[in-house]
């Protein structure tokens, strides 16, 4: 047996290598081969580089290895690229920010530790939800795009709406019939941003239609940001249904966190707008002019101090009549003195 053995080996190697060179006629592709290869495997950005790439390995002496694997590493940088280019712009944000660009010395409170939390996987994994509170121009639409985008560089997908989009959108939508199919655009991303609670005024149906993104998304645990001017105690009146905004915020704030934002205004600080008015100013916002000492008109009685004012204005007048009567169009006299003695009784 085994000198049969020996005997078929030269054989099998002379036939390994004739396959080998048969493989080798066969992998001689035309350039057109090759683009078509490239294409039908949607490598498109190594279809643009190999070349390039090859040229560079020659002079270089690369092994395959390291040419396969430069080539691997350039079309999956390009892929991460364009997908967060694509899913930046599906988010419709209103504008680009980062968290980096986001000043945390303005706040008294917030630090970075705290939205920390919110830019790791666990934000999306766990269902995590954030309601961002505060004055107009604190940066709460800043800080819930910069969380939203680190979203889509962990590889998860964010929209970006405003609460009178969204609540218009859902209630036409309802009108028509059709809300269940409307309801998709809101509930399938991982991150879901509502902006601006509050701000502008909603229909009667507001609860209603918001309360069904909240709490399919709550089922399903995904993640959703809100950010309001409007205390969470005045939800009620802003949605137009007291028990439908409770147990909206319940559902929200069960894996989810409130944070308020105070400091000056991104937009106005420059302007010192925020110094804190005098006391006696207070009533005064838009003239700023110093308030006057008395919060009511002082009553004036008619008396002999009254009386007294009136006698020096008049010998004022006729001294000043005497001195110009001449230059006077109209001649006349001064009036008559006022009688100021107090009436006697009868």
């Amino acid at each position: 047996m085994r000198k049969e053995q020996v005997r078929k080996n030269p054989r099998e190697a002379s036939m390994t290598t004739k396959q080998d060179d048969n493989t080798l006629k066969s992998l001689e592709l035309s350039e057109g081969q090759l683009e078509a290869h490239f294409r039908r495997l949607n490598l498109a950005h190594t279809r643009r580089i190999y070349k390039e790439v090859a040229v560079r390995a020659e002079k270089e002496s690369w092994s395959y290895r390291d040419f396969l694997a430069l080539l691997l590493a350039e079309e999956v940088a390009r892929r991460k690229q364009t997908r967060l280019q694509r899913c930046t712009r599906s988010a419709h944000f209103p504008f680009f920010k980062t968290i980096d660009e986001f000043d945390f010395t303005l706040q008294s409170t917030l630090r970075e530790s705290v939205i920390g939390s919110y830019l790791g996987l666990d934000f999306v994994t766990e269902g995590r939800s954030l309601i961002l509170h505060g004055k107009t121009g604190r940066g709460k639409t800043h800080l819930a795009v910069a969380i939203g985008y680190r979203a889509i560089q962990n590889g998860f997908e964010t929209l970006f709406t405003t609460a009178a989009e969204l609540i218009e959108d859902l209630s036409n939508a309802s009108k028509r019939g059709n809300l269940q199919e409307s309801l998709a655009t809101y509930t399938h991303p991982h991150v879901l941003v509502i902006d601006e609670v509050g701000y502008l005024t909603y229909g009667t149906d507001a609860a209603n239609v918001l309360f069904h993104v909240v709490n399919d998304r709550h089922l399903r645990k995904r993640p959703m940001i809100f950010t309001t001017n409007k205390p969470l105690n005045e939800w009620g009146k802003v949605l137009h249904d007291e028990d439908m905004a409770a147990a909206i915020l319940d559902r929200v704030l069960e894996r989810g966190r409130f944070i308020h934002l105070d400091g000056p205004s991104g937009r106005t600080r420059h302007l010192n707008l925020e110094e804190t008015l005098p006391e006696n100013t207070k009533r005064l916002r838009i003239s700023g002019i110093g308030g006057s000492g008395f919060p009511e008109p002082t009553k004036i009685r008619f008396g002999q101090s009254s009386c007294g004012m009136i006698f020096r204005l008049q010998v004022a007048f006729s001294g000043f009549w005497r001195s110009n009567r001449g230059k006077l169009k109209s001649a006349g006299s001064p009036s008559r003195r006022i009688n100021c003695r107090p009436r006697t009784r009868r």
